[in-house]
């Protein structure tokens, strides 16, 4: 026999949202964070306008088209793909709790960041997975056809674009996530300065930069709006997590 439908009063919704997002900010602050040591570590410039022509063992180590002589660099150049995946699912489910932990008349702004996060985590998403579990193994096996077009080292390529796809979309969520938090002094007024600042750059960076450099953009916004976002996940997501805390004991 059917049940009446429960309602849930308010109260509970935010504080089982508050919990989520502790959670979720916790998870994206440490998946920033690993991401970006693991990048900074093991996967230097070896393309494009950051590359530095260096002689290891009179070997070149900057790679030129068609990008393909690089199995020697698997796995440990894409290691960093691992965090920064998780990281675009962990970004999507810190958008929803704060969706469910905003005022009313605000939401409409944290609905809008929902939907560019989502974005954001579905080119990420494709991305990042294509990279492990087709361009590795093909790598490795010589399976070289069709490649170029893929692989990370190539500026003008799928992955630089779908990168750049993703952390731009980020940072317009940055921005209208900023909006959906309501005014206050302190803690909450600092998280809203940071992704305000941070979505501003991430977002006009891509216009500027491509006006500036045109077709030889290559992966020089790529760079600028991961170190931004990244940062940005790092120290807003510890913030985050303490908003949650307390937004969880208000409740």
């Amino acid at each position: 026999m059917l049940q009446p439908e429960q309602t849930v009063d308010a109260s509970t919704i935010r504080q089982r949202a508050s919990r989520i997002g502790f959670w979720a900010a916790i998870l994206t602050a440490v998946c920033a964070a690993a991401a970006f040591l693991l990048a900074s570590t093991y996967a230097p410039a070896r393309s494009g306008p950051f590359c530095m022509v260096e002689l290891q063992e009179s070997v070149e180590v900057c790679v030129t088209y068609p990008f393909t002589d690089v199995a020697e660099f698997v796995p440990m150049e894409y290691l960093w793909m691992y965090p920064a995946l998780l990281l675009a699912l962990a970004f999507v489910v810190l958008t929803i709790s704060i969706h469910y932990t905003t005022d009313a008349d605000r939401k409409i702004f944290s609905q809008i960041a929902l939907s560019f996060a989502t974005i954001s985590a579905a080119a990420h998403s494709i991305n990042y997975f294509i990279q492990l579990a087709v361009v590795q193994p093909s790598l490795l096996k010589g399976e070289l056809d069709a490649l170029v077009l893929w692989s990370q080292y190539n500026g003008h390529g799928i992955f630089i674009a779908l990168e750049d796809l993703g952390y731009w979309t980020m940072g317009i969520a940055f921005l209208f996530i900023a909006f959906a938090l309501a005014r206050q002094k302190g803690l909450v007024r600092v998280i809203r300065i940071i992704l305000i600042v941070s979505g501003v750059i991430a977002t006009g960076g891509l216009i500027v930069l491509a006006l500036i450099f045109g077709s030889d953009l290559e992966y020089i916004y790529e760079v600028l709006s991961i170190v931004v976002d990244w940062f940005t996940l790092i120290g807003v997501g510890v913030l985050l997590s303490l908003f949650f805390r307390r937004a969880a004991k208000e409740s």
